[in-house]
């Protein structure tokens, strides 16, 4: 998939809707950026899934109380 882009103010940069959606990306999520030669890549960073899931379940996760609890999360909301 290829997008053009313009390079705006502040030489900030809007990720087009399609690509935004085809990657899940989310308003505030970090991307790594990183030049390989003449190239420009952004890669998005993932947050740990235990963070996500203290998130969710809004009390510190503790793997010996709540791994099947996390399992059945974490297998039902994993990313495809």
């Amino acid at each position: 998939m290829d997008e053009v882009v313009s390079i705006g103010e502040n030489f900030t940069i809007i990720v087009p809707e399609q690509v935004r959606e085809r990657l899940r990306l989310k308003k505030g999520q970090k991307v790594r950026i990183r030049v390989e030669g003449h190239r420009i890549i952004l890669e998005p960073i993932i947050e740990n899934p235990f963070k996500v899931l203290e998130k969710v379940i809004r009390e510190p996760y503790k793997e010996e109380v709540d791994e099947e609890k996390a399992y059945k999360w974490l297998i039902k909301h994993a990313r495809g």
